[in-house]
């Protein structure tokens, strides 16, 4: 199992999520919770695909983390 940073954005009536590692993973969900379950399934999907058209699977190497400015 892998483990890819994935980002959220709350939108007006809506929340969306994409992978930065596996460029055209997106999800969206009404709440953050609902896009986190959305996102995952997403991401099994997507590697699921890559692997069945026997294109490699990307590492993930993305860092998230909180920046104070």
């Amino acid at each position: 199992m892998m483990r890819y940073a994935v980002v959220i954005e709350k939108a007006e009536g809506n929340c969306s999520a994409y992978v930065p590692d596996l460029p055209g993973c997106v999800a969206t969900g009404a709440t953050v919770k609902d896009t986190e379950r959305e996102i995952r399934d997403a991401i099994r999907f997507h590697i699921d695909g890559l692997t069945e058209d026997g294109q490699p699977v990307p590492a993930p190497t993305s860092i998230a983390d909180y920046v104070e400015a």
